[in-house]
């Protein structure tokens, strides 16, 4: 007989200097959060920084540390000067998974213009979504159904097969 597991935990970053500056709306993060929590996840943090690699960096470093769960970013994935975020996520990420990046752009035709990224800080699994809430919710749906058995073997030191 298996033990219940908990819901596994997730954290979502919105990176915009239109939402942090209060122009914008931050309708990509909500999408985000609702989505995760009708797929079973807790989301234990939602938190909105400006755009740039070194706000990205350290935004997700804090977020991963002692962390172990799921952190999707939305926004500053695209082609304009400001957006940075996959280069602030090669700067933490541990070892990339490029699967899953690869399977979130052929979600859609205008996903092949998304620079996201996907990998691995510690124990937690960092995906970089597209700052449009259409565009977040698809790239996210790519991979969902294989994300919780991803953190499982992350998480699982004891890993025999």
């Amino acid at each position: 007989m298996s033990a219940t597991l908990p819901p596994q935990q997730a954290k979502v970053l919105t990176c915009s200097d239109g939402v942090m500056n209060g122009t914008r709306e931050d309708k990509s993060g909500a999408a985000l959060v609702e989505h995760l929590t009708n797929a079973g996840f807790e989301v234990v943090e939602q938190r909105v920084i400006a755009d740039g690699t070194g706000n990205v960096a350290a935004a997700l470093t804090e977020m991963t540390n002692q962390f172990a769960g799921l952190v999707v970013s939305t926004g500053g994935t695209g082609f304009a000067p400001r957006d940075q975020t996959p280069e602030g996520t090669r700067a933490v990420i541990e070892r990339e998974a490029p699967g899953l990046a690869e399977a979130m752009r052929l979600c859609n035709p205008l996903g092949r213009l998304s620079r996201g990224l996907a990998g691995m800080r510690g124990e937690a699994i960092i995906v970089n979504t597209p700052g449009s809430t259409q565009g977040c919710v698809e790239q996210l749906d790519a991979i969902l159904d294989v994300l919780p058995h991803a953190l499982r073997l992350l998480h699982d030191a004891d890993n025999s097969h």
